[in-house]
């Protein structure tokens, strides 16, 4: 019987194949959106008994406004390590879970994925904007994601069950570059949780977080822009909110160390907003 890896370990040995761990991701991330979605997620991972197994929530919503950020914070607050999986249109089976790869002597090692290094350590794995995968790769997880809980490695010919502690939390886009879930992947990603676009307030607190140097002119600007744009249903996150604010600073501050005395504020988030999101935009603008 093989023995679990700790964090410290970069390599495992599982039924005679050795294995390259991956690393957990490290950000500053901080969840400062509604309690009540946070308290949604961390309720799905919840084991209420020794016959019960975690649920695998899928969080659905606009880009840009929060999902992962909402992911990586649930797990910090259980102290857990984060493993992010950034899902794309060619992601394949083995890329999802085992690698072969060429090592220096011309050998085969083998390497695994963010989710199987999760799934090793009892930890968390994000797979983020899932629904752009196609069906083949969310057939290899199948199993995993329901009361089985394990993966099969064709390529490394390894069956790995996942740790009794481990989690997984997959964010999907609300845009059109997507693909349809297969029904049986669809039934295994309970509970959805929805995130819509923040409110004023909390969107003034976003900006603050992840621009505490920028002005707070600059910031109601961009708060008071990206509102009228959500009460039209544009699709302008936050994410936007925060490169205008960003660039419309720099742009500032170059002009200071140019010593140009008379600075056109709003001129310059105008031009932010149009070199951010294009002309379309300025419909948005005062």
């Amino acid at each position: 019987m093989n023995s679990l890896p700790s964090e410290h370990e970069s390599r495992i040995t599982i039924q005679g194949v050795e294995i390259a761990l991956g690393f957990p991701d490290e950000f500053p991330f901080k969840w400062i959106g509604q309690r009540d979605v946070l308290e949604q997620l961390l309720a799905a991972w919840l084991v209420i008994d020794e016959n019960d197994i975690p649920l695998n929530p899928r969080l659905i919503g606009k880009p840009g406004v929060g999902k992962t950020t909402l992911a990586y914070a649930a797990a910090k607050s259980l102290g857990k390590q984060v493993y992010i999986f950034q899902c794309t249109m060619d992601t394949r089976p083995e890329d999802l879970l085992i690698t072969p790869v060429i090592d220096t002597s011309g050998g085969i090692r083998y390497v695994a994925s963010a989710l199987v290094t999760a799934m090793l350590r009892g930890e968390v794995c994000i797979l983020d904007e899932a629904n752009r995968m196609s069906e083949k790769s969310w057939a290899s997880l199948a199993p995993l994601l329901d009361a089985r809980r394990y993966i099969e490695s064709i390529v490394a010919g390894l069956k790995i069950n996942a740790h009794p502690e481990f989690r997984i939390c997959v964010t999907m886009n609300d845009d059109a570059s997507t693909f349809e879930i297969p029904e049986y992947i669809h039934s295994r990603l309970q509970p959805q949780i929805y995130l819509d676009f923040p409110e004023a307030d909390e969107e003034r607190r976003i900006l603050k977080e992840n621009l505490p140097f920028v002005d707070e002119e600059i910031l109601q600007y961009v708060v008071a822009f990206l509102q009228r744009a959500h009460n039209r249903n544009e699709s302008y996150t936050i994410r936007d909110g925060i490169n205008i604010a960003r660039y419309a600073a720099k742009r500032i501050r170059s002009l200071q160390a140019n010593k140009i005395d008379q600075i056109d504020t709003e001129s310059l988030l105008r031009q932010a907003v149009v070199m951010t999101l294009g002309d379309e935009a300025l419909s948005y603008v005062i």
